[in-house]
């Protein structure tokens, strides 16, 4: 009968000890709630997610920051004059905002003949930005030719990235 006993009352202390650790703390070494995570008064606002408007990132993303030619070419095709009729709104949003913009052609031609594509190339984005209000002042034109490719690749998909005029932020917005 005893050794019943001493059986069940062993069980008892475990069943004690167990209980005792799954219970809680007694606030000793826990923080307030509202010390660690304070609530969200009225005047605090969420964190803005996307570019910041009128950063190259916001011309990127939100108007678009290249338009693309065809082999040998630099007339604007249709998608081109969009993205371009975009630029424009944006470039009249932020009147402090100058560009430059980067005329490339693909890997195909000699170095001075893409030079010289990817400068007209560049002017007829600047021409169409000027026929749409925007002043000249605020554009320069640059020429790389094959030189800087946005794709490396010695493929039609490639060449006809890399065949292109693209609109670089100079200054900042707020400059």
């Amino acid at each position: 009968m005893l050794k019943k006993v001493m059986g069940r009352g062993v069980a008892l202390v475990a069943l004690a000890t167990l209980a005792a650790c799954a219970s809680t703390n007694s606030g000793e070494d826990t923080a307030d709630v509202d010390t660690v995570v304070p609530e969200r008064s009225s005047s605090m606002t969420p964190a803005t997610q996307g570019p910041a408007p009128g950063s190259q990132a916001d011309l990127e993303q939100n108007v678009g920051a290249r338009v693309h030619f065809g082999y040998n070419q630099y007339n604007l095709t249709n998608e081109a004059q969009g993205i371009l009729r975009r630029q424009a709104a944006w470039l009249k949003e932020y009147p402090n905002a100058r560009i430059r913009l980067e005329g490339n052609a693909d890997e195909r031609g000699t170095r001075e003949y893409n030079l010289a594509l990817g400068a007209r190339r560049a002017n007829a984005a600047k021409a169409y930005l000027v026929a749409l209000g925007i002043d000249d002042s605020r554009i320069t034109v640059v020429s790389y030719g094959k030189e800087r490719p946005v794709d490396p690749r010695s493929t039609p998909e490639a060449w006809a990235m890399n065949r292109n005029s693209t609109t670089v932020l100079r200054t900042t917005v707020g400059s």
